[in-house]
């Protein structure tokens, strides 16, 4: 798999990395062996990036990464991006005080079960959380002590995103981008790439809606955040089908699935494809419920860059059915 360096952590990680919410909950249920199972698969695979977050399932997700990694040998583990905030509450501002930080990360070592976390990510927080001087004051001395090899943010907006740039210590950002999500393109890539900061793209597949697999009847469980959060009434909507009306959605992804069979792809590989297209971004992090879900993932860093009339044509559906829904929100 082609490898990009990870911004200011000095990494090289592979171009399509696992993200592990599923394994945590809030999406279908994923049994524990299987969770390890197909975070073994990612790794035969070529995957070097697991992503994963202190509030997936309150933990489980890393205890399962954790699990999983058990047998690997220092030199061969992947490299391991974790999140941390959202266990803030009230969630607010205040509450991202230098030794809630620290509790925060002393939690994810355990487990994780590492001595040093190699990136910690601060999850979403509240806006105003992005220009603390005070914040990242406390993740500089949670390198210093050797507790963090670097950390970055995972973000909602395109303003958090340049916010978080700007700063001097920040590896990474993470931040939405799929073809029904395009407006990073515009400034945070070019904003990164010039600042050498690392670009982690979440969310590629819209939650699910550009596997071409979903329908009018498809339904989902009441514990998946698809049924639950439609309406933005858990977390940002914008984290649900990328914000897209679900219908709506649904035909637009029809239409990218014409353009990828075009060319013998699913519609999934080639809207990963997509993603590592888009000049500035580092690492695509699809998520996964199951060993072949993982294998259709990887194929997307084996598939040819896109042609110009592809990239054209995602472009057509993005402005004729989304642009006008999603574009100024985010």
């Amino acid at each position: 798999m082609e490898s990009r360096r990870l911004g200011r952590t000095g990494r090289d990680v592979g171009v399509v990395g696992l993200g592990t919410w599923q394994i945590g909950g809030g999406w279908t249920a994923v049994g524990d062996d299987d969770a390890v199972a197909l975070v073994h698969a990612a790794l035969e695979r070529g995957v070097t990036l697991l992503d994963t977050a202190d509030v997936y399932g309150d933990g489980r997700s890393e205890q399962l990464v954790a699990r999983a990694l058990a047998d690997v040998p220092t030199g061969e583990r992947p490299f391991v991006a974790t999140k941390a905030g959202r266990r803030a509450d009230p969630f607010e501002a205040a509450q991202y005080t230098p030794d809630n930080l620290r509790g925060w990360v002393q939690r994810s070592l355990g487990n994780l079960r590492v001595e040093r976390l190699d990136l910690v990510q601060l999850h979403c927080p509240p806006p105003t959380v992005y220009g603390d001087d005070g914040v990242y004051d406390a993740l500089d001395a949670l390198v210093e002590e050797g507790l963090l090899a670097a950390y970055g943010v995972s973000v909602e907006t395109c303003e958090e995103a340049l916010t978080a740039i700007a700063r001097p210590g920040i590896a990474t950002v993470q931040i939405i981008l799929n073809a029904f999500r395009r407006k990073p393109i515009e400034q945070v890539l070019p904003a990164a790439a010039a600042a050498g900061v690392g670009v982690l793209a979440r969310v590629p597949l819209a939650s699910g809606l550009l596997t071409g697999k979903f329908d009018e009847s498809t339904t989902f469980g009441e514990d998946d955040h698809r049924h639950f959060n439609r309406d933005g009434a858990v977390f940002d909507v914008g984290e649900t089908f990328s914000g897209v009306p679900y219908e709506l959605g649904l035909r637009a992804a029809a239409e990218v699935g014409a353009v990828a069979a075009g060319r013998g792809a699913s519609t999934a590989t080639f809207a990963l494809r997509w993603v590592l297209d888009q000049p500035g971004v580092t690492c695509v992090i699809p998520g996964a419920s199951s060993a072949a879900q993982v294998r259709s993932n990887v194929a997307a860093a084996q598939l040819e860059p896109l042609t110009a009339d592809e990239l054209a044509a995602v472009e057509r559906v993005y402005d004729e059915h989304l642009r006008d829904v999603v574009h100024h929100r985010w």
